[in-house]
């Protein structure tokens, strides 16, 4: 980012209730509201008020806010799918007084091993990033009709550095592993081919997030395993990577649907009808331009 726009949005941050955490994404570079308004947010949306249209030193703004705990708790387990969706995907922090940029390691590891699951025995670094970018988009009922149909290409082509910055750790653990195997041809990506055997499947399932492990053991059966630290757990039964693989997109996409249908409810019943027809036309203009 640079300076003059970031000078610019701390600027903005001063201006509002002191927050704990703030990142930017976003076409547009990126507090708190009235107490009904994130209460609709919390009973009817999933515990996150967007502010749309907030004008702002002749500039228009996009805000959210999140209490703590809802964000921490989406990074670590996927309850809802959303935050720890856009987190998946490059931000710039702003403020991060409680290192949330650490606790979404995790999160990062457990996108990876999803992505995994869903790719086939060989695939290029573009392909790994465009998978993890579009799992949080599986289900999400906006890109049927309101969204860019080349929105994930867009959005690794057009940062893709920052896509191998940030996961370029979790391949090379996973290499370690003898999980993934790649090989550069002189070219800005990698290749990489994957061991698809059960073996690799268990590793790759064992670093998705606790509730997403208890729902796949749910339809597919569980096993008492012992862990590194002694400490005995459950996990899904895997009878093959396929079979895991179903299992698990199938509660990411319900996962997924639930949430952006519930937030497009709260959207607008907490920004009024008329901000959000607002909003819903930009999205549906940007998205037909898509697909002439």
């Amino acid at each position: 980012m640079e300076k003059d726009s970031k000078a610019e949005l701390e600027s903005f941050l001063e201006s509002l209730p002191p927050v704990q955490f703030c990142c930017v994404y976003g076409s547009a570079l990126h507090p708190n509201n009235r107490d009904k308004i994130t209460g609709v947010a919390d009973n009817i949306g999933i515990g996150v008020h967007f502010n749309p249209y907030v004008n702002w030193n002749c500039k228009m703004l996009k805000y959210g806010v999140v209490r703590m705990h809802d964000l921490v708790q989406d990074i670590r387990n996927w309850e809802r799918f959303y935050l720890s969706g856009r987190l998946q995907k490059p931000v710039h922090l702003l403020v991060d007084d409680l290192d949330i940029e650490n606790v979404n390691m995790v999160n990062l590891r457990a996108a990876v091993s999803a992505a995994l699951l869903l790719l086939p025995l060989k695939f290029s670094e573009e392909d790994l990033y465009a998978k993890i970018c579009s799992l949080s988009y599986m289900g999400d009922l906006r890109m049927l009709f309101a969204e860019d149909r080349y929105k994930v290409k867009k959005i690794v082509q057009g940062q893709f550095d920052l896509f191998q910055l940030m996961y370029k750790p979790f391949v090379e653990e996973y290499e370690a592993k003898e999980v993934l195997r790649c090989s550069s041809s002189g070219t800005h990506q990698a290749s990489i081919s994957q061991d698809y055997g059960l073996s690799a499947a268990h590793a790759i399932v064992s670093s998705l997030p606790p509730a997403i492990r208890r729902q796949m053991g749910l339809k597919l059966g569980e096993r008492k395993c012992l862990t590194e630290s002694g400490q005995v757990v459950l996990e899904p039964v895997i009878g093959s990577r396929e079979e895991a693989a179903k299992c698990m997109q199938k509660i990411l996409r319900r996962k997924v649907m639930f949430s952006s249908a519930r937030q497009a409810i709260s959207g607008l019943l907490s920004v009024g009808g008329a901000n959000a027809m607002r909003y819903l036309g930009n999205k549906i203009r940007k998205a037909w331009k898509s697909w002439r």
